[in-house]
């Protein structure tokens, strides 16, 4: 897995020069995230934890955009949602829904899985497996919709 740390910064250094405040914005604020935890953790972060740091920032988008679309704030989820499209451009390709239901039914053969019940053995095979490369809830979806059906 690639640091995403090179790619933010020459990303910065290029909104600057085109004066995209928007995207200098997202990438300052991702760099910031990155700092941030090195200092609360006194480490430096290695490449897959700075993927983490940035998918968690990712994931605080995708919230917002799904609270404020309930709320009605269809201006602010517009900008939530550009913010998360300029985020992800420094992720991991992600894997779509069809690569994650047949990874999913793979883990289900592999853990002899049957039921409902059996979701925690195999979430446990699959995680590991698509880690950075699929959302946590969707594959939580799929996985319990392939032992429920």
């Amino acid at each position: 897995m690639d640091d995403p740390r090179p790619q933010l910064e020459a990303a910065l250094k290029e909104a600057m020069r085109s004066k995209d405040n928007t995207r200098r914005d997202v990438v300052r604020m991702s760099l910031n995230a990155l700092k941030q935890v090195e200092i609360d953790t006194q480490q430096k972060l290695s490449a897959e934890e700075a993927v983490s740091v940035l998918q968690k920032e990712a994931r605080k988008r995708r919230e917002s955009i799904d609270e404020m679309e309930k709320a009605g704030r269809a201006e602010l989820a517009a900008q939530e949602r550009m913010e998360l499209d300029i985020l992800e451009e420094f992720l991991p390709r992600q894997l779509s829904r069809e690569q994650v239901e047949t990874l999913a039914r793979e883990a289900i053969a592999q853990t002899g899985a049957k039921a409902p019940g059996d979701m925690g053995k195999v979430m446990g095979a699959l995680m590991p497996r698509v880690k950075g490369m699929a959302d946590g809830k969707l594959v939580n979806q799929i996985v319990r919709e392939l032992l429920s059906g």
